[in-house]
């Protein structure tokens, strides 16, 4: 009887391994789908470039500033302005404010999202304090710049597109190698 269930055991086995293996390549499938489609509002981790001579000033795109830190983060996070109205095609700069109200040095990461998620493709970022973990002393604050564009080629259908940014604290983690190692803060 135990010969009987051999050819059984054998397939149910391979089906499990399958599932597994599909199971584990799906985070970087994922990953490949939104990269290709702009979905789930990621946006480029590489910084952009512009061509100012292709700015669109008979249209506006209104863009929202969101700022949260993670519960374990205790920074107070915000941006300066949380609305501003472009043209496409036009390079802006604002910026970002981190306090850290604790007694010791934290190393945040901000992970940006855009809304809506096909927006994502037409937010392009030329300097982000996301592209880099940032250090900042306890007690100290300072400010961290957006340099960034709207794509001319938005579709007509977005007027507004959301930035958000969720900070973490990635201290524990940290190598002690960020380009703002040298931002103490204020």
């Amino acid at each position: 009887m135990a010969l009987k269930h051999k050819p059984l055991t054998f397939k149910l086995a391979v089906t499990a391994l399958a599932m597994f293996g599909f199971g584990f390549a799906l985070v970087p499938l994922y990953d490949v789908f939104c990269d290709l489609t702009g979905l789930n509002g990621k946006t480029a981790a590489t910084a952009a470039s512009a061509d100012a001579a292709l700015i669109d000033t008979s249209r506006e795109v209104v863009i929202e500033f969101i700022a949260r830190p993670n519960k374990e983060m205790p920074w107070v996070f915000k941006p300066e302005v949380r609305r501003m109205t472009v043209h496409p095609g036009e390079i802006h700069i604002m910026n970002y404010l981190a306090e850290n109200p604790t007694g010791r040095m934290i190393v945040g990461q901000a992970v940006p999202s855009v809304s809506p998620g096909q927006a994502a493709l037409y937010f392009h970022k030329i300097e982000c304090f996301c592209f880099t973990q940032q250090q900042l002393a306890g007690g100290k604050n300072m400010l961290m710049p957006l340099q960034f564009y709207v794509d001319p080629a938005l579709p007509s259908q977005f007027s507004t597109i959301t930035l958000s940014y969720t900070l973490y604290d990635v201290t524990s983690a940290w190598t002690g190698d960020t380009a703002a190692s040298s931002q103490l803060g204020e």
